[in-house]
């Protein structure tokens, strides 16, 4: 079993930067795929960013690619989400994820159905 903890979210004014974390524990997760999602009021969750770290590639939705950044600590047990440029429509709950077959299969890094395990949420709020 892999339990998944975030924190770091908050309200911040459109144009300012939040750093997400995620802390895994329960199994040794070098090998897994790391992937955060968000979910707006009334809405699905959307895939934001994924990090498999079988071989340390990122993945990226359009609506964040040069804005936000993910990245694991060297034990790979924490991972980072760096948001900067934040937008009010950014405003979600974001959410950790882990999967171990996405990175293994190499496929499904953008559906949350491909991810077994995740944590509670944090909320982002962006202030226009």
């Amino acid at each position: 079993q892999v339990q998944l903890v975030e924190s770091g979210g908050g309200l911040v004014q459109a144009g300012g930067s939040l750093r997400l974390s995620c802390a895994a524990s329960g199994r040794t997760l070098s090998s897994y795929t790391m992937g955060w999602f968000r979910q707006a009021p009334g809405k699905e969750r959307d895939f934001v960013a994924a990090i498999n770290w079988r071989d340390d590639h990122t993945y990226y939705a359009d609506s964040v690619k040069g804005r936000f950044t993910i990245s694991g600590d060297v034990a790979k047990t924490t991972v980072h989400l760096q948001m900067n440029g934040l937008k009010p429509e950014d405003t979600a709950v974001y959410y950790c994820a882990a999967s171990a077959a996405v990175g293994y299969y190499n496929r499904g890094y953008y559906s949350p159905r491909g991810y077994p395990y995740w944590g509670q949420g944090t909320q982002v709020t962006v202030s226009s």
